[in-house]
């Protein structure tokens, strides 16, 4: 039984009468009989009183007609649905982010404005270092990612770069470089400095080396933390110096403080969102576009 059988049905049943469906539905009266009737056969019951005046629902008429209603209804919901999932407004998208981009506005801004646009489309949130999200990206497991890229774009994503953010010394606050509005860089040869694992920050980790190469001196690790945002904790702690990005300054620990990078070449942390190329997700394209 098609949709359009259904269809004649029904607009019989509420004109009461077959040539007035007939003009309704913008076909002749004869073929909407044939088709009433055809479709009598397929159920096997008769549907209508065919009476002077028109056309009354028999009793077989009458329990088909809140089914035929629903299955017209049914359909309508189908079509909408695909409609807008093709257009990314329902399903799930899988974000990755790194610890540091977290705490980044453009970040936070993209994700909140993507929740208040398509708000039925769930949100799933995973945080880890841009190798593994890179590697998650590569299996499938997540649909985009917000990354530290290095100076080349991987070959395998495709890579939408953001605004760049300037490196922060983060300095504990009886630090005598704190009572200073900018630090030289090389103004830190010889302390003692707390570093997140090369693991954890790859790009970022390799440019604060060669940063501090390119001003004469190599940095002494004393401290490890385990990610960027826990590198505030124990500069506060004492344990020594560090460079961070921009963003992580909103992390307002008691005892630290943040100064501008004073050098000819600035030093920053780049940032992008990152999705296989060949990804056809409405939504993670939708969220792409957004940015």
């Amino acid at each position: 039984m098609e949709l359009r059988h259904i269809r004649y049905f029904l607009a019989v049943a509420e004109a009461g009468n077959f040539t007035r469906a007939a003009a309704k539905l913008g076909i002749g009266q004869p073929p909407l009989s044939q088709q009433i009737r055809d479709m009598e056969t397929e159920v096997e019951a008769v549907l209508f009183h065919r009476v002077p005046h028109g056309a009354e629902l028999t009793a077989a008429g009458l329990a088909f007609l809140p089914h035929a209603r629903a299955a017209i209804a049914a359909s309508e919901a189908a079509r909408l649905a695909a409609q807008r999932a093709a257009r990314g407004e329902t399903g799930r998208l899988s974000l990755g982010f790194t610890a540091s981009s977290a705490f980044n506005p453009t970040v936070t801004g993209a994700i909140r404005k993507f929740r208040s646009t398509w708000p039925e489309v769930a949100l799933s949130l995973s945080e880890m270092n841009s190798d593994g999200l890179m590697l998650k990206l590569v299996r499938g497991e997540i649909d985009a990612a917000f990354i530290r890229p290095g100076l080349e774009d991987p070959k395998e994503v495709r890579l939408k770069r953001l605004p760049d953010e300037p490196m922060l010394a983060a300095l504990p606050s009886s630090h005598p470089l704190a009572r200073h509005d900018r630090v030289r860089l090389a103004d830190l040869a010889g302390e003692a400095f707390v570093l997140f694992p090369r693991t954890v920050g790859l790009s970022l980790y390799d440019d604060i080396v060669q940063a501090c190469r390119e001003a004469s001196f190599d940095l002494i690790v004393s401290q490890e933390a385990p990610q960027i945002p826990s590198v505030v904790n124990l500069v506060a702690a004492g344990m020594g110096v560090s460079v961070v990005p921009g963003s992580i300054s909103k992390i307002a620990v008691e005892g630290v403080t943040y100064r501008p990078l004073e050098q000819a070449s600035p030093l920053i942390a780049r940032l992008g969102l990152a999705m296989l190329k060949g990804q056809r997700s409405p939504i993670a394209l939708n969220f792409m576009n957004l940015l």
